[in-house]
């Protein structure tokens, strides 16, 4: 059986204040919902983060209107660093989480009336209004038209929708992000300078963009929360990109992973391997058989793959997610049909996970 994409889970973000963040973004981004929070060791994570294991806090944080998360991910025995340089819109790295938006005016305004830093309402090269916020961390979020909502709450934004991601040769780059992650639908490859990112630090540089989705609809488990992502791969023409984690940890500041939630992981490493891209990290190796790795309620069995560039994505293979704790429901992964959605009243009840206060 071949392995099979539900959708983007999630985004890592390594921060130093785990508590101040998502507050942050439970305030101005509607991540209110706490599907895990571990506080023990990233043991698995060797090749990066100095051969050493290392103490860390980290919590799932998922918005309920729909799209994939943000693994909010802080050291708690080193102090994590910043880049070594500014990082620039086609260095090569995660740039920016895109978040899905019903109403991109609106959302403007809002964020206007927050006191968010923001950048001027444009359109991208496909003629789409969207615009940048950035964090009081430092991290960009492109907030980008996106009209399905999987439960309404009136929030201006949903969850996240794809990434901004630089590399060094876009044709090389899509032997993972086509070919391997399924962005099989070019929906606009353009070249030159660009209004629309001019704003960002380097964005009146020279560029290749490549905006990329998936002809298919992702079936099975989450697929219906997590709904259809993009990804825009970004390549500077006129400059040699740095490379946003150089120096540095896995879970030091900025976005450190990009992770998707799928099935059949073996058949996956055997594809990836096929394909010059194996496993760099594999929980099974130090877990039972199943390489289920427990992440304080739930559990399940991940891996890590590098782009070509060295930018990390994320696989998980959920095995078990509490529902509501209290009376012992949880959803048993192993158990269900992979090519059926998840019944959509079942995944409202996330909403019980909902956190109030920080």
């Amino acid at each position: 059986m071949s392995k099979i994409i539900y959708g983007i889970q999630q985004v890592g973000i390594g921060i130093s204040n785990l508590s101040e963040a998502w507050k942050w973004y439970k305030e101005h981004l509607g991540f209110d919902i706490r599907i895990f929070e571990d506080n023990t060791v990233a043991e698995l994570m060797l090749p990066y983060t100095g051969g050493q294991p290392q103490q860390r806090h980290a919590a799932l944080a998922l918005n309920m209107q729909g799209g994939g998360g943000f693994e909010i991910w802080q050291y708690k025995g080193r102090t994590p660093l910043m880049p070594e340089f500014q990082v620039l819109l086609g260095d090569k790295g995660i740039f920016a989480a895109k978040i899905k938006c019903p109403n991109v005016k609106k959302a403007y305004e809002y964020f206007e009336s927050m006191g968010v830093p923001v950048s001027q309402l444009a359109v991208n090269p496909n003629g789409d209004e969207h615009f940048f916020i950035k964090d009081p961390f430092g991290n960009f979020f492109e907030i980008y038209s996106h009209s399905y909502i999987f439960k309404d709450e009136k929030k201006p934004v949903s969850g996240v929708g794809g990434a901004i991601i630089g590399v060094s040769d876009i044709e090389n780059a899509l032997k993972v992000y086509r070919d391997i992650l399924g962005y099989d639908t070019v929906l606009y490859d353009k070249s030159g300078n660009f209004d629309d990112v001019a704003e960002l630090p380097g964005g009146k540089g020279n560029f290749r963009r490549m905006l990329l989705t998936h002809s298919e609809n992702r079936k099975g488990s989450f697929s219906n929360f997590f709904g259809k992502s993009e990804i825009e791969l970004v390549q500077a023409l006129d400059r040699e990109p740095n490379k946003i984690f150089k120096n540095r940890f896995w879970g030091d500041l900025g976005f450190i992973h990009l992770c998707f939630d799928m099935k059949n992981m073996n058949d996956l490493e055997n594809e990836c391997v096929a394909k010059g891209f194996p496993f760099t990290v594999n929980s099974n190796v130090k877990h039972n058989e199943k390489g289920s790795f427990d992440m304080g309620e739930a559990a399940g069995h991940f891996s890590y793959i590098e782009d070509p560039d060295g930018t990390l994505i994320e696989f998980v293979e959920t095995h078990r997610l509490p529902l509501i704790k209290s009376l012992g429901i949880q959803l048993n992964m192993d158990k269900r049909d992979p090519h059926k959605p998840i019944p959509n009243w079942i995944t409202k009840l996330l909403s019980l996970k909902r956190v109030k206060n920080l």
